[in-house]
């Protein structure tokens, strides 16, 4: 979940100047490179021959002085820009698509199942993304626009940023099937409770990625067919391999969470068998020495009449016998089959 967002306002007549809710302002031309524009040149900014890309700090109070007085958004757009929570979603509009999306979360000491929103406006001539926390799939876009290789529209905006968020999924999907790979070929040596912890942490990351990765998967699909303005008919083919690119991934996921299942049923399983192993083993010790017991116990007792009470070989003829006496059980047992 993003932090809180706390709408501000300033007093009437006050100096308003967002400076910090922005992060980048870039205008993209048609060859698939951009120019960096400062605060001044993105408020001036008027639709032409290039597209314009915004990305704004979601916790930065000026945030919705941007979005109201800068782009001037209406209360819909601009509420589903700045809600605190978010799953995968599209709005469309007359003037353009409201896009939430969600992405593995990279940061430093982060988990990746604590996943990032990414919000996007797309129309004909501009693109606003809001963010609360860092997504490194918006750098790997700015990187392909410094080496002319990025998006030419606000359309191509959206179809590149949902393939480098796929991306990340896929690495981080990997990442998590070759850990259960290691725990399911440590598992067949020795079942250990670091095992278990380990194989704990695939298995809530699937289910939490898997929660967000479906419904955006399913919003990509419709985006593909459905026609729109707002994308060409490349642009729809390329969401459409994203699409099935999060299809494979939900897929991958589903197998992992059954993987771990089955991998934490037969730890349960070997755990079992091991302490069932350990009873049966102290079962057939106790039932060796409760014969000696019972000797030992009936030449223990303190009354006249105890045999050998007077020999000086009867201890030892005594140690003979229950040597005797177990050897006997022993072998009586190896022929019941008991060991």
């Amino acid at each position: 979940m993003d932090e809180p967002h706390h709408g501000h306002r300033p007093a009437p007549g006050a100096e308003r100047e967002p400076v910090e809710a922005l992060h980048f302002g870039l205008a993209i031309n048609s060859a698939g490179a951009a120019r960096a524009l400062d605060v001044a040149e993105v408020r001036a900014w008027q639709p032409g021959s290039e597209a314009l890309w915004v990305l704004l700090d979601r916790n930065s109070p000026l945030a919705e002085i941007w979005l109201t007085e800068t782009f001037r958004f209406p209360d819909v757009v601009r509420e589903g820009l700045l809600a605190e929570d978010t799953r995968p979603r599209c709005l469309r509009l007359p003037e353009g698509m409201l896009i939430q999306m969600r992405g593995v979360n990279l940061n430093p000491g982060a988990e990746p199942d604590d996943m990032v929103a990414l919000r996007l406006w797309i129309d004909e001539h501009r693109a606003v993304c809001v963010r609360g926390r860092r997504v490194f799939a918006l750098a790997d876009i700015r990187e392909r626009l410094g080496l002319g290789t990025g998006p030419r529209s606000p359309g191509e905006i959206l179809v590149q940023l949902a393939d480098a968020i796929a991306d990340r999924i896929r690495d981080v999907v990997s990442n998590q099937q070759d850990l259960v790979d290691e725990i399911d070929e440590a598992v067949i040596e020795r079942v250990t409770p670091e095992l278990r912890r380990k194989l704990a942490a695939p298995r809530r990351q699937a289910m939490t990625i898997r929660r967000y990765l479906a419904p955006q998967r399913d919003m990509l699909s419709r985006l593909a067919i459905e026609p729109t303005p707002l994308l060409s008919d490349r642009d729809r083919m390329h969401l459409r391999e994203t699409a099935d690119e999060l299809t494979r991934q939900v897929e991958e996921l589903d197998l992992l969470r059954e993987r771990a299942a089955l991998i934490q049923e037969q730890m349960s399983a070997m755990a079992s068998e091991q302490m069932n192993r350990t009873m049966y083993v102290l079962s057939l010790v106790a039932a060796i020495f409760l014969p000696l017991g019972l000797v030992t116990g009936l030449l223990g007792v303190n009354v006249g009449g105890i045999p050998g009470s007077e020999s000086p070989w009867a201890f030892a003829g005594l140690c003979a016998l229950m040597v005797v006496l177990a050897v006997l059980e022993f072998l009586l047992f190896r022929k019941m089959r008991w060991l």
